[in-house]
């Protein structure tokens, strides 16, 4: 699977205020560096021909998100119609930390237990909130859905595109 040109770091949720900041979700585990002051960031969104470069001038924590607010949006009026837009950055500026991945790179691997029992591949990652669940396409069955917790994932060889699980009662 090639590597994307971009890596998402965030959605707009929506606006904040009228001084144009926005409510950020975040989608990245290095958030103090992806909504730095002074950090550009690609906005992607339907209603624009390509992608928007936005400057990072403030961001602080909000809730399960962060508010950020860009140097090129004054006011609410000038932020509102970008509400659901995904914020990126290029992949030659990710940010490098051993035993680190992205999403990307585990979609496709195969799970397999602590036993050496395979299980099937990686398709999909649902993101609905505490931590991260990843879909398991088993052969012939049922989708079998994974949380990433220490206690269940135990190993991830992105290179070797291989995941080992530990089975814990509960997860058929």
């Amino acid at each position: 699977m090639a590597e994307p040109d971009w890596l998402t770091v965030g959605h707009i949720a929506g606006t904040h205020g009228i001084r144009g900041e926005v409510r950020v979700v975040s989608r990245t585990d290095f958030p103090e560096v992806r909504f730095a002051p002074g950090t550009e960031l690609m906005l992607s969104h339907p209603r624009l021909e390509g992608m928007v470069p936005l400057t990072v001038e403030s961001f602080r924590p909000h809730k399960q998100g962060f508010l950020v607010k860009f140097r090129e949006w004054a006011d609410i009026n000038e932020a509102e119609g970008y509400k659901s837009g995904t914020l990126m950055v290029e992949r030659s500026k990710a940010v490098d930390e051993d035993e680190a991945y992205y999403l990307f790179e585990i979609i496709g691997c195969e799970a397999v237990t602590t036993e050496g029992e395979k299980l099937g591949a990686i398709v999909d990652i649902l993101q609905p909130g505490a931590n991260d669940v990843w879909v398991v396409r088993r052969p012939g069955g049922k989708d079998l859905l994974l949380p990433y917790i220490d206690d269940v994932v135990k190993d991830v060889d992105v290179e070797g595109k291989r995941v080992v699980i530990q089975w814990m009662e509960g997860l058929d």
